[in-house]
């Protein structure tokens, strides 16, 4: 059987940062990698959710929006993936540097948190989307990101 594309990469050389998973047709698959894989340190469940929360909301009511396609966590807890149609490269880090500013910002509620709204409405924690976002802020600003894998 064929691999996967995402299982043909070799994650302990993966570090944090942005990368082109890969692209079919006009979809682009980033890999936004927040953590190291095989390292032991992985974001918690609560981080993760709360995170998909806030930038799914972010980022698809940002200029880049309608070309959003996915955005949700890995199961390996080391990250998310962004599905993004006919979007530059740059343009989709410049608008999640964006979405994770406004996420630290962000004042008051989590969105889509209330019971009709999520199937686990009481697994989220706004400090820890912040935490997380400014923690992935400064991995995308310390060097540049060249969108492949070393």
């Amino acid at each position: 059987m064929k691999k996967i594309a995402s299982f043909t990469v070799d994650h302990d050389k993966i570090l944090e940062g942005m990368y082109i998973s890969r692209i079919d047709g006009d979809i682009t698959t980033y890999d936004m990698r927040m953590r190291r894989p095989n390292m032991g340190d992985y974001i918690d469940n609560i981080t993760l959710h709360s995170l998909e929360h806030m930038f799914a909301t972010y980022v698809r009511n940002s200029q880049i929006g309608e070309n959003v396609i996915y955005f949700g966590p890995m199961g390996c807890q080391t990250g998310f993936y962004l599905l993004v149609r006919d979007e530059k490269p740059e343009r989709v880090l410049e608008i999640t540097k964006k979405v994770l500013t406004q996420i630290i910002e962000h004042k008051g509620e989590i969105f889509g948190n209330t019971r009709t709204e999520c199937g686990n409405y009481r697994n989220l924690n706004l400090e820890c989307a912040q935490l997380e976002s400014q923690r992935y802020l400064n991995v995308l600003n310390a060097k540049e990101v060249s969108f492949k894998y070393e």
